[in-house]
């Protein structure tokens, strides 16, 4: 078994749509990643490399001084208000600590398959999202590209 595992910082705001706290008003954070990458034996490119730790922390960094937001938000989402560049959209109810986990394993699979397309490797893919300090959360799942 061969395991990357790749560690970024980047800063982000959100807001929780509906919440009764304050973190329903817009706030940030200085959010931590860690993505862990394994398979029984990464392919590699024409130096040897298997998958480019820059690459890889880009998925996250992608996120760094924008504003975490959902589809139904609509103040947020209002480009007359907000500069669309500085804005990524999350799929769910709301841009959760959850939700920015996901996104990032979704990215980390659209990276591997523009890479190492149909290979038919199983890849176990662990993200750690860390909101606060006291505050993160885990998604682990593997995915067959």
């Amino acid at each position: 078994m061969e395991k990357i595992i790749v560690h970024a910082t980047f800063h982000a705001g959100h807001r929780q749509l509906g919440y009764p706290g304050v973190c329903r008003f817009v706030h940030g954070h200085t959010w931590r990643g860690t993505v862990a990458i394994a398979t029984e034996e990464f392919p590699r490119d024409d130096r040897d490399m298997s998958l480019d730790f820059g690459e890889v922390k880009h998925v996250m960094r992608s996120l760094d001084h924008k504003m975490l937001v959902v589809a139904s938000d609509a103040t947020l989402m209002n480009p007359a208000l907000f500069d669309p560049a500085g804005i990524v959209v999350l799929e769910g109810k709301g841009p959760s600590v959850e939700n920015v986990a996901h996104h990032v394993f979704n990215g980390v699979v659209d990276l591997i398959r523009a890479r190492y397309p149909d290979r038919g490797l199983v890849y176990r893919i662990e993200v750690t999202i860390q909101e606060t300090d006291n505050n993160l959360f885990v998604v682990e799942k593997t995915a067959t590209i």
